[in-house]
């Protein structure tokens, strides 16, 4: 039809709507107009969802895209498709400062006396039940933002939060002094950001990923990830598969 319709989660700084001047921006919005603008398609943001609820879009053919980036899970596999990754997230351990159980050994995190902040539908829920499946789960619905947990872990309603790492730097930035990445020189996990669509899209899997796969090469990801990234290293890049690595 020439139009490309998106679904997406308030993510920031990757997707969200601004609330002044209700236009859409971040790292994926801007990935995503450039890929639609070289497709010679109108881009058309329809409706913000959930984590657990996006999904359901897409089988109802409410849109076409997720245009928030998803971090893929067997759960996620088995029912939609997704596009190669734009960068990569390291997953981080975010505890009270004052918390130091768990420093050398995160396996102590798995004990019923542990409690784990999650939020519905995401894929870190996902880990912490994979991780940590006998720690007690404290549940957030599946908008919540994550300021609000990490500010449950630093009121001691939780004891740990597995987030973006993104997300505990600006966080931290605003509250110093309340919560630390005990995963800090070893993410958790990694995950690549991708567009998600329909199980079977093969076709618009197959013009998304050549188009993206250009974008990364052309430098154009790397100047929309400096744009939005506060200090070096927060966000992961796509290796670049046309240099030859340095045996040292």
């Amino acid at each position: 039809t020439g139009v490309l319709r998106a679904g997406y989660v308030n993510y920031v700084p990757a997707c969200s709507k601004n609330t002044k001047t209700g236009e859409m921006e971040g790292i994926f919005v801007d990935i995503l107009e450039e890929v639609a603008r070289n497709l010679n398609l109108e881009l058309e943001w329809t409706e913000e969802v959930g984590w657990a609820t996006a999904i359901e879009g897409l089988e109802t053919k409410r849109y076409d895209i997720i245009g928030s980036p998803m971090w893929n899970n067997p759960k996620r596999a088995r029912v939609t498709t997704m596009s190669i990754p734009a960068y990569y997230s390291g997953i981080g351990v975010f505890v009270r400062s004052d918390d130091n159980r768990f420093d050398n050994n995160r396996s102590l995190i798995d004990s019923p006396n542990v409690r784990i902040c999650t939020v519905d539908g995401s894929t870190t829920s996902y880990i912490a039940e994979q991780n940590f499946p006998k720690a007690a789960k404290v549940t957030h619905p599946e908008k919540t933002q994550h300021p609000q947990v990490m500010l449950d872990v630093a009121l001691n309603k939780c004891d740990v939060f597995l987030n973006e790492t993104y997300q505990g730097y600006q966080y931290s930035a605003k509250n110093p002094g309340e919560i630390k990445n005990i995963a800090s020189e070893d993410a958790i996990r990694y995950f690549g950001n991708c567009y998600m669509f329909a199980r079977n899209e093969f076709l618009m899997e197959h013009m998304i990923d050549a188009t993206l796969e250009g974008l990364i090469s052309s430098g154009l990801v790397e100047g929309v990830l400096q744009k939005h990234e506060p200090a070096p290293g927060l966000f992961y890049r796509v290796a670049d598969k046309h240099k030859t690595p340095v045996l040292e």
